[in-house]
């Protein structure tokens, strides 16, 4: 029950963020968490409650016309309290504008670590790792920008 409770909550992170429901995404993860997207962005990980999260990604993914992040190939292994979940992930980005193409599509994994809560599994951690993209990358900042 563990594996099919944590593959969920991964899901709802992404599903949450497509759907723009920012509260709901509030709830998928810990007290306090560990982003990491240096991998892409360059930069040092960035630790960060929840409404903080929640914030920064309606602003940039909110910013976008559409975003689809589809996740599969979970790997799950649960020790005690604490888990691991990895998953392959394909991430696209549209945005009509008028100096460029309007796709910005990614493809790699993603591992997140989880806490058992009172209220079940939660996100304490996000490595992004983006093996390939594909498209304008100007995207992101337009989509920031607003």
């Amino acid at each position: 029950m563990d594996r099919l409770d944590i593959i969920d909550v991964c899901t709802r992170m992404a599903w949450h963020a497509d759907q723009r429901d920012w509260a709901a995404l509030k709830n998928v993860f810990a007290d306090a968490v560990r982003l990491d997207y240096t991998g892409l962005n360059g930069g040092e990980p960035a630790v960060l409650p929840p409404e903080q999260i929640a914030d920064t990604w309606s602003r940039v993914l909110g910013g976008f016309d559409a975003t689809h992040h589809l996740m599969t190939n979970h790997l799950v292994t649960v020790d005690g309290g604490t888990a691991v979940c990895t998953a392959s992930f394909q991430a696209t980005h549209r945005l009509a504008n008028p100096f460029g193409a309007p796709l910005w599509t990614l493809g790699g994994t993603y591992r997140f670590d989880l806490v058992r809560t009172d209220d079940g599994w939660r996100i304490s951690g996000v490595v992004m790792t983006a093996d390939w993209a594909d498209g304008n990358r100007d995207l992101m900042t337009l989509a920031a920008d607003g």
